[in-house]
């Protein structure tokens, strides 16, 4: 009888020139990406929506206070007072969770990939896909400043006349006025709204490659002049309202 002859697999090779291949632990590159592209969706969504709230405030005090005072009553009884935004709050932090976690193991792999001497006859991609974690971080910070701010009216992010909401009233259109007559607080908004620009041009064609949505050449050059209206839209339309309070045109 024959003998079977069992193979064993070759070594690696060693050496000095030789790098060895990491091992990977956790999930896939490719996972981390839909789990990216998927909450990506959930804050283009959100900050679309958000847009079209703030821009409330044009109708004046009395609409952006009501609309302000809905969110938070919103389902009563069903819902406990501001229960709704409370579910809204909870589900978006774990959407910014599973986003700023999958976004940093991605971006370690990659340097760690790219060991100490990395190849520089690579093509750099473009800005926007350089800028993408220096803008997160900033919209990450900024949103931290945000909640402060027109949220809990913490100090000194929020201004001294910032009035806390009761069951009774809103007084969103008062502390909106407050917070942007502060040039430095305006400035930290608009800076932030010009990241959330370059974030969601890049970040939009990014989410649909993720998913594995396939197209032609038309597709992706309609997809790309989409996000980038998008990305200008949510930006401009909630820059007008800080320059709105600093010129005088909303007080």
């Amino acid at each position: 009888m024959a003998q079977s002859t069992v193979r064993r697999p070759a070594a690696a090779p060693k050496g000095p020139g030789v790098r060895a291949t990491p091992v990977r632990h956790g999930p896939s590159n490719a996972l981390l990406k839909v789990v990216m592209a998927l909450t990506g969706a959930v804050f283009t969504a959100f900050v679309f929506v958000h847009m079209i709230g703030n821009l409330k405030v044009y109708q004046g005090a009395e609409h952006f206070n009501a609309y302000a005072h809905w969110l938070r009553a919103a389902f009563e009884p069903v819902l406990p007072h501001e229960g709704l935004l409370w579910i809204l709050r909870a589900f978006l932090l774990l959407c910014l969770i599973g986003h700023v976690w999958a976004a940093a193991l991605i971006v370690i792999r990659a340097r760690r990939a790219r060991g100490p001497h990395p190849r520089r006859r690579i093509r750099p991609g473009s800005w926007l896909t350089r800028a993408m974690p220096t803008t997160g971080v900033v919209l990450l910070l900024f949103l931290v400043f945000h909640v402060l701010d027109l949220t809990l009216g913490a100090r000194p992010a929020a201004p001294d006349a910032f009035q806390a909401a009761t069951p009774e009233a809103s007084s969103a259109y008062a502390n909106v006025i407050a917070s942007f007559s502060r040039w430095p607080a305006s400035l930290v908004y608009i800076l932030a709204m010009l990241a959330l620009a370059a974030h969601l041009i890049h970040g939009i064609v990014a989410m649909v490659a993720d998913l594995g949505i396939a197209g032609g050449p038309r597709f992706w050059r309609v997809l790309k002049l989409i996000a980038l209206v998008l990305g200008l839209v949510i930006a401009i339309g909630n820059i007008t309202i800080p320059l709105a309070v600093l010129t005088g045109a909303l007080a």
